[in-house]
């Protein structure tokens, strides 16, 4: 075993035990006893005297204090046996397993429905480059899709199939209780993978084996197996991410759906503070994230085959064509975002009439909601708040990302696990520290979410290393550091800025799901969480109070997408990073 696995795996291990070690800390670390958590959860009826809390610390041996009970769990781990449950007096064990593998299920039919998406937007990209016109799109029909959150989703699918469709919209019963969650998850999924596969399929065609083997003959069918696989190379890591998140990350679908898989029960244990059961189900889903990053990098190697040993990575060779007005899509999105903010910000949110759930008219254009307010109103005012914490997330998220993707051994285990870490248990654990509010959730979206990113830039950063250019530059007398920043970040940057504006709207969304479950903004702040949060109640009578948020959120996706893509286009940099996007190559002399 290579010192470069030693360290991958020493670094998997430490973030694996570190997040255990923090997760059995939490209550201390809120202020709050878990005594008191553990008796409202056993049962809520009970007066919590000095008695009943001093007898359940007693056969808890909280008196103990949290470095013995750490140490007492891991002593049990080691034996096969993770502990009893608090409010049970249960093992966690098979109970954590079952909940995994309802998710585990759930998440491939999830899979299955993002393949399928991902299918419908890759194939016109995929015919234009097989036409020798690769053309990269706007991305409107993905970034609608991305922008739609899977809590709407789950309350509209929960109305339509249950009602028109006669499916299973509550509990867990067979695989005809996966349909209906399986499509809320898999559209958003399919939608990110989506964009993500058809960028990297028009740069893929840029490249010069292509030319090559369009030369020669090559029919179609081969050259187009071969274009997805050099396009895939790329994405293994981002897939592996999408796989985790949808198997830990269905925290509001679960809840909307009421299945009992690990998301939910993640978010019930570390409400509770039922330590057991919350490590136990960490631990597993932490093993499963880990799995899936090393299947996603044997994949990417399986892809690339000797080219990366071999030093001979391919390099785009020219720019991909776009339509001819790229700035049309963000222009028309971004001004119809504006009007509506400009016409809602002289409203007042905060003022009710005595006309509650009102449908839209000229003097409410998105109705009233449950107390009366003005929906428009709300979302303007909030529109501040929510563009400028994603985009500052977002950012924060890409600077991160750049700095720990570029040490991926040593930053491997953290990516894999943080991204095992779904936004809403974040939330839950920041908001136990220092409580629920704006800047908790933004905290707490920032933890979670400059994985991706970092996985991004490691799979672009070793890409680039092993193109023949770069190879090269040691033997010119390049250090390390200036090969970093003189010839590898400089190629893998716009590309992972590129994809930190395409996860702008997800951020978002992840910020309004913490405001939906009651752990961001709390009411009657007017942010798109809370405001979607009043609309998924109250969907099926008044789907206008939804509509104006949910609108809101399709333009800013729209518009960052779009932007990314037109504003690149306009630049005409030439590509040189991986088909995952495009950069601009430094030459080896400007490098040295």
């Amino acid at each position: 075993m290579t010192s470069g696995r030693v360290l991958v795996s020493a670094s998997r291990l430490l973030s694996v035990a570190g997040v255990i070690v923090v997760v059995a800390l939490l209550p201390w670390l809120s202020g709050r006893d878990p005594a008191l958590s553990i008796l409202r959860a056993r049962s809520a009826d009970q007066e919590p005297t000095p008695a009943a809390l001093a007898a359940i610390r007693a056969d808890l041996g909280l008196d103990a204090g949290p470095i013995t009970l750490l140490r007492r769990w891991f002593g049990g781990v080691l034996r096969g046996d993770l502990g009893t449950s608090w409010n049970t007096g249960r093992p966690v064990l098979p109970g954590a397993l079952d909940a995994l593998a309802v998710s585990t299920t759930l998440m491939g039919f999830a899979l299955a429905v993002a393949c399928a998406v991902a299918t419908v937007i890759v194939a016109p990209a995929l015919r234009a480059g097989l036409r020798g016109r690769p053309t990269r799109s706007s991305g409107v029909g993905a970034s609608v899709l991305t922008s739609v959150p899977e809590f709407l989703l789950a309350s509209v699918a929960v109305i339509v199939g249950s009602v028109w469709l006669s499916l299973p919209s509550y509990g867990w019963t067979g695989p005809t209780s996966a349909i209906l969650p399986a499509l809320a998850l898999g559209l958003p999924a399919g939608g990110l993978l989506g964009r993500l596969l058809a960028d990297a399929v028009s740069v893929s065609f840029t490249e010069a084996w292509v030319t090559t083997w369009t030369v020669a003959d090559v029919d179609r069918g081969t050259l187009a197996r071969a274009v997805l696989r050099r396009a895939a190379s790329s994405l293994t890591s981002q897939i592996a991410l999408v796989m985790v998140g949808l198997l830990g990350g269905a925290v509001a679908v679960e809840r909307v759906f009421a299945i009992p898989g690990i998301g939910r029960s993640m978010l019930g244990h570390a409400q509770s503070q039922d330590l057991p059961a919350l490590q136990a189900d960490i631990l597993l889903l932490m093993g499963v994230s880990v799995f899936i990053g090393v299947a996603a990098q044997a994949a990417r190697r399986a892809l690339l085959g000797r080219s990366v040993h071999d030093h001979a990575v391919p390099v785009p060779t020219a720019r991909v064509a776009v339509g001819r007005f790229p700035l049309a899509v963000p222009a028309v999105a971004a001004s119809a975002l504006g009007t509506m903010v400009l016409v809602g910000l002289p409203r007042d949110p905060f003022a009710t009439t005595r006309g509650k759930f009102l449908p839209p008219s000229l003097a409410h254009p998105f109705g009233t909601d449950a107390s009366g307010r003005d929906v428009l109103a709300r979302v303007a005012h909030g529109a501040a708040h929510t563009v400028t914490v994603s985009a500052t997330v977002a950012l924060g998220c890409v600077l991160v990302g750049l700095i720990l993707g570029s040490a991926a051994s040593v930053f491997t285990g953290p990516i894999e696990v943080t991204n095992a870490a779904p936004p809403v248990i974040a939330g839950v654990i920041v908001a136990s520290v220092v409580g629920p509010g704006a800047a908790a959730a933004a905290v707490a979206v920032l933890l979670v979410s400059w994985a991706p990113l970092a996985a991004h830039t490691a799979a672009l950063s070793a890409e680039v290393a092993a193109r023949p250019y770069v190879a090269v530059l040691p033997t010119l007398g390049a250090g390390r550091l200036r090969v970093l920043f003189g010839s590898v970040l400089p190629a893998v940057g716009p590309a992972v800025l590129r994809h930190g504006v395409v996860r702008l709207p997800g951020i978002a969304l992840a910020l309004a799901a913490l405001g939906f479950l009651g752990l961001g903004p709390q009411p009657p702040s007017p942010d798109w969480g809370l405001v979607l949060a009043d609309g998924v109640s109250t969907v099926e009578r008044a789907p206008w109070v939804a509509l104006a948020p949910l609108v809101s959120l399709v333009l800013l996706s729209v518009t960052a997408v779009s932007m990314s893509s037109a504003v690149r286009s306009r630049r005409g940099r030439r590509s040189t990073d991986g088909p995952a996007a495009q950069a601009d190559r430094p030459t080896p002399v400007s490098a040295c």
